[in-house]
């Protein structure tokens, strides 16, 4: 299989690198990276392209780094820049959770997501946890339950999965849909001499609608690994 593999932590994050080795090595897949030159978590679905020339260096052989964001990556590779067509498009793994409302935050899922609306499978990975993260688990989990996750991947839609940050690995995947989530961070501003003024925000505990069922979050409560089908359209409310 020719996977495409990116990210939005950079392309010397250690979930990106490590997964490579591993999808190469245990099952032999032709794995090309191409992922932004520096961290652009939480940049959603910014493509920068349309506005800027996009600078694309290779670093080695399958291994590029672009200057732009995860959807640039998916979006310049889509245009023909890669030897091979894509037959999946894998983000991340990411270092640290993308549930409930996150999606629409996460540079991860954007780049998934700019994959189906190419029609190319995309699956959005991220260990959902704090420091430290355990990637071998982690890494052996994805590896092994690959075509598992693949299998879930409808037209129009992309694969979102996170993955429990344990010792043991996951204890199942569980089919799910994306939490509503609730968002209280502290906003804090302060003003300099020159009239600046400086805005601070201090992230808090997600809040989580508590009568939803079958949700990321209560899967990963449970320590499952969340597999979520997301659309990849807006919808209109009814």
């Amino acid at each position: 299989m020719n996977i495409l593999l990116t990210n939005d932590d950079g392309i010397d994050s250690q979930g990106l690198i490590e997964l490579a080795e591993a999808l190469r090595k245990q099952r032999n897949d032709r794995v090309i990276i191409v992922a932004p030159h520096t961290n652009r978590s939480a940049i959603s679905h910014a493509v920068s392209i349309f506005h800027e020339p996009i600078k694309l260096k290779q670093r080695g052989e399958d291994l590029w780094s672009c200057s732009g964001t995860p959807a640039d990556c998916v979006f310049t590779t889509a245009m023909g820049i890669l030897p091979v067509k894509p037959d999946l498009v894998i983000s991340g793994i990411n270092h640290g959770p993308n549930l409930g409302t996150d999606i629409l935050y996460s540079g991860t899922a954007a780049a998934a997501r700019q994959a189906a609306l190419f029609n190319m499978p995309g699956i959005a990975l991220s260990l959902a946890g704090q420091k430290p993260f355990l990637w071998e688990p982690c890494i052996k989990f994805t590896v092994d339950h690959i075509d598992d996750f693949f299998k879930h991947w409808k037209k129009d839609c992309f694969v979102n999965v996170n993955i429990p940050n344990l010792p043991e690995g996951p204890h199942g995947i569980t089919l799910t849909m994306p939490a509503h989530s609730s968002y209280k961070d502290t906003f804090t501003i302060l003003d300099a001499p020159d009239g600046t003024q400086y805005c601070f925000v201090k992230a808090s505990p997600l809040r989580i609608v508590p009568e939803e069922v079958n949700t990321d979050w209560e899967a990963l409560d449970h320590n499952m690994c969340s597999v979520s089908c997301v659309y990849v359209y807006p919808v209109a409310a009814p």
